[in-house]
């Protein structure tokens, strides 16, 4: 992910340190832990032939890549989506690959929606999308709308009428980048609420020259942070440590379920990085989270 990247020689000057927590989020978050939460941990794509003897056995076809995939994974940020309609026939030839039921497939929607349309007579390609994803059953995770980088809050009865359109039974987050949705507090507070009522959830992503989209506010007992990290700087675990602070806080006031996708530059240093994440966070009450394999012959940790 492009989106916030800064020069290397800027890391070591960045202040990562995540935002107070928001009196909004006492109103969501009951107080107490959940009875099973979950948090799940993916990448942006399972197809890398360079993760063979890595993520994948040595000797992995392509074709057995996603049931690998699912065997260290729970989720995976599922792009392919915004980018073409895929049918039901297809997404179950995905669905049919993971034998880990627990899996959850987030797709994200297309950008013949959520960037060309204006969100506006967007209800026949909706409705494909859709009907393709349904196919996932059980394993359909969040689906998540990221509107582009110019999508202002002057727009905001296009987004919120197009989120309240959308079917109850599904549970959807939203993605928003450009810089007034949260430098007015006019803006962001109506933001927080409307999703709120909405029960549509609020993507955090934790990206090194974007520090003002890690608004860490919960319209939803659930979390989707997309966290950009950079090759491995000492930064990335750092910063993770303190995102297992802020979960291991929200889960002790009852967050019910997190899904944290790591991004990386080529996806080098993933599964390090999401192992880190899951060694920390393994051991809270009740927690169930999947630990990424390793077939390297040396790991980090």
């Amino acid at each position: 992910m492009k989106f916030g990247q800064i020069d290397e020689v800027l890391l070591n000057e960045t202040d990562f340190k995540l935002p107070a927590e928001p009196a909004f989020n006492r109103g969501v978050l009951p107080g107490k832990p959940a009875a099973k939460p979950v948090i799940r941990l993916g990448c942006t794509t399972w197809n890398r032939k360079d993760w063979i003897g890595d993520i994948y056995p040595k000797g992995t076809k392509e074709k057995d890549f996603l049931t690998e995939y699912a065997r260290s994974y729970a989720s995976v940020e599922l792009n392919a989506t915004h980018y073409k309609i895929y049918g039901p026939d297809a997404i179950a030839g995905w669905a049919e690959k993971v034998k880990n039921p627990d899996f959850r497939f987030c797709p994200k929607v297309p950008q013949s929606i959520s960037h060309y349309s204006n969100l506006v007579n967007a209800r026949e390609a909706t409705t494909s999308f859709l009907e393709g994803v349904s196919a996932f059953g059980e394993m359909l995770g969040p689906i998540f709308l990221q509107v582009g980088e110019s999508f202002t809050p002057n727009r905001r009865d296009s987004l919120f009428s197009y989120l309240a359109s959308l079917p109850t039974d599904l549970q959807f987050f939203a993605e928003l980048r450009h810089p007034d949705w949260f430098a007015d507090p006019h803006n962001s507070q109506e933001l927080y609420s409307t999703l709120r009522k909405l029960n549509t959830g609020l993507i955090i992503t934790d990206t090194a020259g974007r520090r003002d989209v890690v608004h860490m506010h919960l319209p939803v007992p659930r979390a989707m942070v997309r966290f950009v990290g950079n090759s491995l700087h000492p930064s990335d675990f750092q910063r993770a440590d303190d995102w297992i602070n802020r979960l291991h806080f929200w889960l002790e006031n009852g967050l019910e379920e997190a899904y944290i996708f790591v991004h990386q530059h080529n996806d080098d240093g993933v599964n390090e990085l999401a192992t880190y994440f899951a060694e920390r966070l393994e051991g809270f009450p009740g927690l169930e989270i999947r630990k990424p394999r390793s077939f390297k012959e040396n790991t980090l940790f």
